[in-house]
């Protein structure tokens, strides 16, 4: 699994995952800053990325168009830094591995974590 950085959150969670020996790119350093969110799925898609993120647009627009990936996980805390909520990432992606593969929205908050398989009906 490789996981595609939104630039919503820090450069540093890709060292930070590497420690873990998970494979990530931030959106920086492929694309422009602001690209649309639409552009940043696509790529996503097409590459075969998972996108962290901690921007919800990203879960409105799996549920408008029914899509069944990219797989979305969606840090829900005041303070996203891998150092604060690092490890409850790393523990929801390893648990939720198999449903990533296939299709999944992970929301991931400081007290608990929610997997929905794609589509989303």
């Amino acid at each position: 699994m490789k996981l595609l950085i939104d630039m919503n959150l820090r450069l540093g969670w890709v060292r930070f995952l590497a420690q873990f020996g998970i494979e990530a790119i931030h959106w920086s350093s492929i694309g422009q800053a602001n690209a649309p969110d639409t552009d940043i799925a696509a790529y996503a898609k097409t590459s075969d990325y998972v996108i962290l993120t901690s921007d919800l647009d990203f879960a409105a627009m799996l549920a408008a168009t029914r899509g069944d990936k990219p797989s979305v996980i969606i840090i829900r805390a005041v303070d996203a830094r891998p150092d604060k909520i690092g490890e409850k990432v790393v523990f929801a992606l390893r648990a939720a591995a198999a449903g990533l593969e296939e299709g999944a929205l992970i929301i991931i908050e400081p007290h608990r974590s929610r997997v929905r398989l794609l589509p989303l009906v």
